[in-house]
């Protein structure tokens, strides 16, 4: 029996005796950070679309499953635990702990990267804050620069993370 059936079974069984227990799953979204390599970098538009991809990400998941808590964690606490572009990104087990401190289940870090004018990416990883171990890793294809890609990699990207942590 898989994993997804295994955990089905217990939750009907814990329906019918009446004695479910249900957690919402508390799940933190860092700032995104854009790591622009284009030959003019960091523009004031690309750092602005970048700087609205957390919360339009916390709102997406939220949309997917309106039983998941949104913890926030303050821009000071990321700023200081991270130690430079893409510290956190590649260091999960630091990832982690600032998640734990927020009393975090999830810890989604991600990165906007910008190779072309034509094209970037969103890249996440997502962490399990109790096993400080990286659940998956994900990257969206963001073709063109305008609100409606974003948005709709961004749905995209939170489906994504919503199936994963479904999985555990």
């Amino acid at each position: 029996m898989n994993r997804l059936a295994m955990k089905t079974l217990i939750l009907v069984s814990l329906l019918l005796s009446g004695n479910a227990v249900y957690a919402a799953q508390r799940i933190a979204v860092l700032a995104f950070e854009l790591n622009d390599i284009t030959a003019l970098p960091n523009t004031p538009q690309e750092q602005t679309r970048t700087a609205s991809l957390q919360p339009l990400l916390e709102a997406a998941i939220k949309k997917t499953d309106k039983d998941v808590e949104i913890v926030r964690i303050a821009p000071q606490a990321q700023t200081a635990a991270n130690g430079g572009l893409g510290y956190l990104f590649r260091f999960h087990d630091l990832a982690a702990s600032l998640g734990e401190q927020a009393n975090a289940d999830w810890m989604i870090v991600g990165q906007h990267s910008k190779p072309s004018f034509l094209y970037s990416y969103l890249m996440v990883h997502v962490i399990n804050v109790k096993s400080k171990t990286l659940a998956a890793s994900i990257d969206i294809e963001l073709k063109g620069n305008n609100e409606t890609v974003t948005q709709h990699g961004i749905s995209s990207l939170a489906k994504k993370i919503r199936g994963i942590i479904a999985e555990w």
